[in-house]
């Protein structure tokens, strides 16, 4: 007869204390399957990409900034993606959980190593309905290449609408390594590789800087026909926004431009960056006064009637972002720059933290992170930071009462269902928690989610990879 396993023993709490499990050992790297792919589905509609919403958990575990402070006064300061009414309601349909617990409280102290889960209904933002073409797959490595508008790996408010999703669920390419980042409106040669050892292969390539990359962008004016090195350093001026400038204190970058073809208004210029700063190439063609045509950043008169040729840019940091928001707002353009209108008004990043290092570290985005609750840092560690993550202190008011009672009624979060007679996109369940149900947007038109700025070749040792050149780049082509 086999003895019975000894029962775990509980940790001793002193009266009044609560308990704090310890915590879980996290994966890192990229690593999505089956049941991540099968969070929901994609249609597409009038030239776009489309994700049906769908629940999702956010998870964190408490920011060392939190302990002593109340659930409540951290989603009042820091995670204002929903009003504190919201909050009020998630927790008491069982959203929100602290150590798998259900919150009831939301006056209750955090303390070191709990462990936060949020339930929330998510939307994405619309991409082109390009399908991501494969231009290589062998047992090393996949090179796709990579429509504009669509982020590499989630980020932001891009999760289904990322290149690693789409790429797991219509061409069951799973486990792959990011081995360099393109920008969300930047398309083009993008590789993966199929292993952990080819992936430190090419990357020690990148460190040494033994990879060529060769970009194509068309660019306001006529470039000058010689060659152009441009070596002005760049600094980030906000994570969030994804927003950057020439500035002194920036990094070292360099640059070689090279122009193409004029045809009497834009140029199309070939693109020789030597280093891989964020942004380095549209950066560096504002400062050269020749910004990509429809850059929908650095082409813009927020930066001034020079539109910041040569560095000159006569506003604070905060002012100039305050002015690009401004743009697009008026445009109904905000999901171009991968920013939504509820993105806006918590877009004090932390005010309260002062200038910890803890806290400069909390607003870069995270890959599965939305202000709602910030996710662990487990899916992608070279996630990029072009896609600025949500938030909103939203005016619209909730019938707490009878949203919950509703909600009481669809024991699976997950499904999806139709329920009453009303639907979100395309059948899907309208929450009735959920802000983005209530709100109606202009979709971006396909043309509006293209920027002409493309990768055309990599080439390192071994192996050499190219795409077709854009159509907006060929030497008789006219808008």
């Amino acid at each position: 007869k086999e003895e019975a396993a000894p029962a775990p023993k509980k940790r001793r709490v002193a009266g009044g204390e609560r308990y704090v499990p310890p915590p879980r050992r996290l994966s890192t790297g990229v690593s999505f399957g089956a049941e991540h792919f099968a969070e929901t589905s994609y249609y597409f509609e009038g030239g776009l990409r489309k994700v049906r919403p769908y629940y999702f958990d956010f998870r964190t575990y408490c920011k060392g900034r939190w302990v002593g402070r109340t659930l409540l006064h951290v989603f009042s300061t820091e995670f204002r993606a929903q009003p504190l009414s919201y909050y009020r309601a998630a927790a008491r349909a069982g959203r929100l959980r602290l150590n798998e617990e259900p919150v009831r409280d939301l006056d209750i102290v955090l303390k070191n190593n709990d462990f936060l889960r949020n339930t929330v209904h998510r939307h994405e933002p619309p991409v082109t309905a390009q399908p991501v073409q494969i231009l290589v797959e062998d047992d090393e490595v996949v090179v796709v290449d990579k429509p504009s508008s669509l982020p590499v790996h989630p980020c932001g408010r891009f999760r289904h609408n990322t290149v690693i999703f789409i790429l797991g669920k219509e061409h069951a390419l799973k486990e792959l390594h990011t081995i360099h980042r393109l920008d969300r409106m930047t398309s083009g040669v993008l590789m993966f590789a199929k292993t952990l050892e080819v992936s430190k292969r090419i990357d020690e390539q990148v460190r040494e800087r033994q990879l060529e990359k060769e970009y194509v962008c068309r660019v306001v004016g006529e470039f000058p026909e010689h060659e152009v090195v441009c070596e002005e350093p760049i600094l980030v001026v906000s994570y969030k926004v994804g927003v950057c400038r020439v500035d002194p204190k920036g990094k070292f970058c360099k640059t070689i431009f090279q122009r193409l073809s004029y045809n009497g208004k834009t140029s199309v210029v070939k693109c020789l960056p030597q280093t891989g700063r964020t942004h380095q190439i549209r950066v560096h063609l504002q400062y050269l006064g020749h910004p990509i045509v429809n850059d929908p950043i650095y082409n813009m008169e927020a930066w001034g009637p020079e539109r910041g040729k040569g560095g000159k840019i006569d506003k604070t940091d905060e002012e100039l972002l305050k002015a690009l928001v401004e743009e697009h707002r008026s445009k109904q353009s905000l999901d171009i720059l991968g920013i939504s209108e509820e993105d806006l008004n918590s877009n004090a990043e932390n005010k309260d933290c002062g200038n910890s290092r803890d806290c400069t570290k909390s607003v870069q985005p995270d890959p599965i992170n939305e202000n709602s609750c910030p996710a662990e840092d487990s899916e992608d560690p070279r996630r990029g930071s072009e896609d600025p993550e949500r938030n909103d202190a939203a005016a619209c008011p909730l019938n707490s009462d009878s949203n919950l009672e509703t909600l009481e009624k669809n024991k699976e979060l997950g499904s999806c269902e139709i329920r009453d007679g009303e639907t979100g996109e395309k059948g899907s369940e309208r929450d009735p928690l959920c802000l983005e149900c209530k709100m109606s947007r202009r979709d971006p038109s396909p043309q509006e989610l293209v920027m002409y700025l493309h990768a055309l070749r990599y080439k390192g040792a071994g192996f050499e990879y190219c795409s077709k050149m854009p159509e907006w780049a060929m030497e008789d082509w006219e808008e």
